[in-house]
């Protein structure tokens, strides 16, 4: 099962301390037949069926991508490490995140994560692969 870790831009460290992002508590999961985002206190599960596809984005304004975030204009999450990049995971079934009961589902999900391009390749697989 592949595991993407977040990458976490060192002087962000500090600030991203109260949202549970440390070591260990900040990845993304493929598994054989579900998708995992645990991002410190937040988590994202989703079958991979449920994935419609992948955008490599990136570069962000920092103050639009550090920590936990919601997007007004489209109501997307976006875990954010660091400003330099990520993957933009989008759902068929808008799917819960920063509320612990599904209130507000989310049409996709922004991930800076150390691999991008590794994670749009895992999930842009067909799902038992």
């Amino acid at each position: 099962m592949p595991r993407f870790d977040f990458a976490v831009e060192p002087s962000w460290g500090l600030a991203l301390r109260p949202f549970g992002v440390v070591p260990g508590r900040a990845f993304a999961l493929v598994e054989n037949d579900a998708f995992t985002v645990r991002f410190g206190h937040w988590l994202l599960c989703t079958p991979l069926t449920n994935i419609a596809g992948t955008t490599l984005t990136g570069p962000y304004a920092a103050w639009r991508v550090l920590g936990p975030r919601l997007s007004l204009a489209d109501r997307g999450v976006t875990f954010g490490t660091n400003p330099r990049r990520g993957v933009c995971v989008r759902f068929h079934t808008p799917v819960p995140a920063l509320l612990p009961v599904a209130l507000l589902g989310h049409p996709d999900a922004t991930l800076t994560v150390a691999d991008p391009e590794g994670l749009a390749r895992a999930l842009e697989q067909p799902p038992n692969t």
